[in-house]
């Protein structure tokens, strides 16, 4: 794994940045500006993982299940933990993966984004494709997961909240738990 020089910016010295938390809490969104502001590449997680499969990710989940799917993820997102400075949003499932986790935990900088279940109940409903709601209430879903998700999530180093407020409020409390945890 090559790491990156004394002169990488203090927030690259581990390598990426990866959003992790559950679904509709807005790692891609928040993510993209993320990347903005500290001039780095932003690399959405699923969008590599649809490229590399030639399908969607609701696509992978129908027509090969869950565990096929998961298995691609972990490739992509082993392939992406390379040691450049950059920022990716994961998927909400990626960071459950044992291998996963650790290949986030031990190449790159984990920020769990959290979220009230009202707020991501609000933000799931505005987008269609989302596998695991499927015919199913999200509320129920939501709960379920996080009631799981939720103390592994808890294993990043850096726990930002999510809250109803422009997605740079959000950049602004993810910038400043960098610099605190950097020092």
């Amino acid at each position: 794994m090559q790491r990156n020089s004394k002169s990488s910016p203090p927030w690259a010295k581990r390598g990426p940045i990866v959003l992790v938390g559950m679904m509709g809490v807005g790692k891609s969104t928040v993510g993209r500006r993320l990347a903005s502001r500290l001039g780095a590449p932003f690399i959405d997680a699923d969008e590599e993982i649809e490229k590399a499969a030639g399908m969607t990710i609701a696509e992978m989940f129908d027509r090969y299940g869950e565990a096929h799917f998961r298995d691609g993820e972990r490739r992509v997102i082993s392939r992406l933990m390379d040691g450049v400075p950059k920022i990716i949003a994961t998927g909400g499932g990626a960071f459950m993966q044992d291998e996963t986790r650790a290949l986030i935990l031990d190449h790159a900088t984990a920020v769990w984004l959290d979220a009230d279940i009202d707020i991501l109940v609000d933000r799931v409903s505005r987008r269609e494709g989302r596998p695991l709601l499927k015919d199913r209430d999200p509320r129920v879903v939501l709960t379920e997961l996080a009631e799981r998700r939720n103390p592994v999530y808890a294993l990043a180093p850096i726990h930002v909240k999510s809250a109803v407020a422009p997605h740079e409020t959000t950049v602004d409390h993810i910038l400043e738990a960098l610099s605190l945890w950097q020092s």
